[in-house]
């Protein structure tokens, strides 16, 4: 005999568990499968381990840095790797367990196993007791992806690394090769190029970070290599030989050649595939390219089904799958006939992104090129963290704010930033972004000082010719 719900979430990553609260939330009668660890890959593999294994990067930096704020340190500064590892998988431990907690707390059925759907809404869980048959009136897909393979090296955890073995290294890598300049390859490129690596990073196309603005990706590149890294852009590995002595990759330079050099590690991060096969998807929901399609509340073409997070359509960030999972849930508590919820559709232009390498990368919104080729007269504004007396008097001069403005309008149509802190500097101009501003409401706030903060009011001000400190 089946178990029945109002709500079952498969899946309990960022977009899942956030789902499954917003359910029980609202009154619904809610379960969550999961075939793992609670928090899914964001919290135990992802997101959050990655930003504590790159605080302590960040703290080494400044202490291989402390004379340039008037400081001694006595002797060398090393790195305990093991330590920084054990450090991070703690970090991640807690916030599992905070998920644990938060289940209890909101009285969700947690069912431990491999769930594989049998019906719009039933499926079938497979774990340690046994085989258990779940019902619902709605059920809400939230498998998530993994990483992509390369075609001729599959990840082995000793030589040829995915983000979970980049985050548990059995040892520092000497020459470390990542392939892939997105969020995730600069992460890791990032994090052990300060912990003291060789690090050579391999682009396919002509820029790194290529989702970003081209200003953007510029200065990062110029900055990196400053930092003591090797990056090939415009090139490509065609192909890799493992050994128990390292690897050997051939690599074809933009200029078409093929060299090959030695390394003692690979990190591949060419992107992700969406956990969709094998749980009784098909002939139930359209797919391209194995992402589930649905419809801006997260509705799938079976009734009743739903999906959400890196199952779908990009981008592929935990807090899309969050703010997914809030959406879905409010739509299927009105369709159960709660009138008092109004869900809105997700606005995938208004996502910030944010790559925490050094210095750190963020935006949100259109690039400037984007604009011009969408047919938009834009007005863009550019400010210095040189120009700003917080950004020197913290040593961190380096880096810039860009925004994008309709010419014609004032709409505010994206921004763009690379320094200290930025990734928690964006959401202003992501909320200005959502409240439909223009760069007339922006120069009339009034920012703190001394802050970070007021280079972004610094930039709008330059698009406009009005900028004061530079």
């Amino acid at each position: 005999m089946s178990e029945s719900y109002d709500v079952i979430v498969l899946g309990s990553g960022p977009g899942g568990y956030v789902a499954a609260i917003r359910c029980a939330q609202l009154g619904l009668k809610t379960a969550i499968v999961e075939r793992e660890k609670l928090g899914g890959i964001c919290l135990n593999w992802g997101c959050i381990p990655t930003k504590a294994l790159l605080r302590s990067a960040e703290i080494k930096h400044y202490m291989d840095h402390a004379k340039d704020y008037g400081l001694k340190v006595a002797g060398a500064i090393e790195a305990d790797l093991e330590a920084v590892v054990k450090r991070s998988r703690g970090v991640a431990k807690q916030l599992n367990q905070g998920v644990t907690h938060l289940m209890k707390k909101n009285k969700i059925a947690v069912h431990m196993g491999e769930g594989r759907l049998t019906s719009a809404t039933t499926l079938s869980v497979k774990g340690d007791d046994g085989e258990k048959q779940l019902e619902a009136k709605h059920i809400i897909v939230a498998t998530g992806a993994r990483a992509r393979d390369l075609p001729f090296a599959k990840a082995d955890g000793k030589r040829v690394w995915t983000y979970r073995a980049a985050m548990t290294p059995p040892e520092m890598p000497e020459k470390l090769l990542v392939i892939g300049s997105g969020a995730i390859g600069i992460e890791f490129a990032s994090f052990y190029n300060d912990m003291g690596s060789d690090v050579t990073v391999v682009e396919m196309v002509d820029r790194i970070v290529p989702v970003e603005d081209h200003e953007v990706s510029a200065f990062l590149e110029k900055s990196l290599v400053k930092q003591g890294m090797t990056i090939m852009t415009g090139a490509g590995v065609e192909d890799i030989s493992v050994s128990d002595s390292g690897i050997k990759a051939k690599i074809k330079t933009k200029d078409g050649k093929v060299a090959e050099s030695d390394f003692s590690h690979v990190i591949v991060a060419i992107g992700i595939v969406p956990n969709t096969e094998d749980i009784g998807l098909d002939d139930l929901v359209e797919m391209e390219r194995g992402f589930i399609t649905i419809d801006p509340y997260g509705r799938t073409k079976s009734k009743g089904l739903w999906a959400i997070g890196d199952c779908t359509p990009g981008p592929w960030l935990a807090h899309k799958a969050s703010h997914e999972g809030v959406t879905a849930a409010e739509a299927i508590a009105r369709e159960l006939g709660n009138k008092d919820v109004h869900p809105h559709p997700l606005d995938r232009s208004n996502i910030p992104g944010c790559t925490y390498c050094h210095p750190q990368v963020a935006s949100v919104g259109l690039t400037e090129k984007a604009a011009k080729d969408a047919g938009r007269e834009v007005k863009v504004g550019n400010f210095p963290f040189i120009g700003n007396g917080k950004a020197i008097a913290l040593g961190e001069a380096e880096g810039f704010i860009k925004t994008v403005f309709d010419a014609k309008t004032g709409e505010l149509l994206g921004a763009h930033m690379i320094g200290v802190e930025v990734t928690e500097l964006i959401q202003g101009y992501t909320v200005g972004k959502q409240l439909e501003t223009t760069e007339a409401e922006l120069m009339q706030t009034v920012f703190p000082h001394p802050t970070l903060s007021e280079m972004m009011h610094e930039s709008v001000l330059a698009a406009y010719g009005k900028a004061l400190h530079i």
